[in-house]
């Protein structure tokens, strides 16, 4: 996902461990003033849902298990 503008209209986006810590909206998106920034946590079930924009975040490769 990075080094390309997305319009943050899309609902759907997988994003990649490098992508982490995950926050919506995302740096790449055209609209990234679009609501206050938000991290939402991912890496435990492999997805996340913002809670302003509705927008669902699935982590490439699904849930990634915590170091101990």
């Amino acid at each position: 996902m990075r080094g390309q503008k997305t319009e943050n209209r899309q609902r759907l986006i997988e994003v990649t461990a490098t992508d982490l810590p995950l926050h919506c909206p995302m740096p790449d998106m055209l609209l990234w003033n679009a609501h206050p920034r938000v991290f939402m946590p991912i890496e435990e079930t492999g997805e996340s849902l913002c809670p302003y924009c509705g927008t669902k975040y699935v982590l490439k490769g699904g849930a990634v298990a915590a170091a101990h």
